[in-house]
């Protein structure tokens, strides 16, 4: 006999003689430690511990019946009858059976992700068999535990339904934003929302697909940025941060909660995006960056890295990432004539790389800063 099921029948003899457990469970757990330690246990055994099992199961306490899902959940020989008494009891008997691996049909992980209790769902989550349906109704659940459970399955699949669920929570929740971005199995241009977390070698693939997509479907390029616009804009930033987001948002097409998120976003890269996204040219959406006087503003390496960020986009390409990132659908109209993106006299005129920013643009900056890093 295995020294473990020694050791726990040991036990059970110890509780019984000092009167800590009901004799039914003492009966009901030495029969499975003994049925467990057979190789092959014979049909009359079998039967005689299905009777003992079911008449038993409803009656004994929790901790009994989730040691003895744990024990039969994978047990090749477990009578399906024990297991659905146990399944029947629900609560962390149900967790254990799923936990250790009790077989489930297509059908029971949905009924479970569906209707199951906390317990059953965060056990679920961790299920290397996991269906793409029962993902899309754990997701659904709402449950920071179940969340992050279902993330860290690298072997559940993620459709994009359960991913639409989980992006808007991982906007505003690191640990689960990380858990997103560190899987492999899901495209970078799916989880662009979170740019604001991602590496600098994963948000420059955001920006390539983003720049693909533009190529496939151009969004309509905005016009160039009035020059009292701009004026209006710079000058908001100096006096009201909080209005310069709120105008910024407006210009955008953006509501009050993407002004929250210009607010929020301290890299400024998200403003950097909208800017340019608006029309407007990098010098003149540094000076509105540097007009807010924040922590970025009065750093000269933060400043010149938003410089960059904004020289390597182009306008459809950051009004594409700012509406990901700010969490604004996207609606781009599409003509109803083919035009084969190889072809130059159907393919829209393509602008020229955007012109370094101009030498007083940078005097500007070192002027205002004093040269602060």
């Amino acid at each position: 006999m295995p020294s473990r099921i020694a050791a726990d029948l040991a036990e059970l003899a110890r509780l019984a003689s000092d009167g800590g457990l009901d004799l039914r469970q003492v009966a009901l757990r030495v029969k499975t430690d003994l049925l467990l330690a057979t190789p092959n246990p014979s049909s009359e055994d079998m039967a005689a511990f299905q009777v003992m099992a079911e008449a038993s199961i409803p009656v004994v306490d929790d901790e009994t019946a989730v040691i003895l899902a744990r024990k039969l959940a994978s047990w090749p020989h477990a009578p399906r009858e024990v297991l659905e008494a146990l399944r029947a009891r629900g609560g962390r008997a149900l967790a254990s059976l799923i936990t250790h691996g009790m077989p489930l049909s297509p059908s029971d992980f949905e009924e479970i992700a569906a209707g199951g209790g906390r317990d059953a769902r965060l056990a679920l989550a961790g299920r290397q068999d996991l269906t793409g349906s029962a993902s899309i109704a754990l997701a659904a659940a709402g449950s920071a535990e179940i969340d992050a459970a279902l993330v860290a399955n690298l072997a559940a699949p993620l459709p994009h339904a359960a991913l639409d669920l989980l992006l808007p929570r991982a906007v505003h929740d690191p640990a689960l934003g990380a858990g997103l971005l560190a899987r492999t199995d899901l495209p970078v241009s799916e989880l662009t929302p979170l740019f604001l977390q991602a590496s600098l070698e994963k948000r420059l693939a955001m920006i390539e697909a983003a720049a693909a997509h533009e190529a496939l479907a151009p969004s309509p390029r905005p016009a160039s940025l009035a020059a009292e616009t701009v004026s209006a804009l710079t000058a908001t930033a100096l006096s009201d941060r909080r209005e310069a987001f709120a105008a910024l948002a407006r210009t955008f097409g953006g509501d009050a909660r993407f002004a929250g998120a210009l607010a929020e976003d301290s890299s400024r890269q998200l403003a950097a995006l909208t800017l340019i996204g608006c029309g407007a040219s990098p010098e003149d959406a540094t000076r509105f960056l540097i007009g807010l006087g924040d922590d970025a503003a009065r750093s000269v390496e933060r400043i010149f890295a938003l410089v960059e960020l904004m020289r390597s986009v182009q306008p459809g390409v950051a009004r594409r990432l700012a509406r990901q990132i700010g969490g604004i659908a996207l609606r781009i109209p599409r003509s109803g004539t083919l035009q084969p993106a190889m072809d130059p006299s159907g393919t829209p005129a393509r602008p020229g790389a955007e012109r370094a920013p101009a030498r007083s643009i940078v005097q500007e900056i070192r002027r205002k800063l004093g040269g602060q890093g």
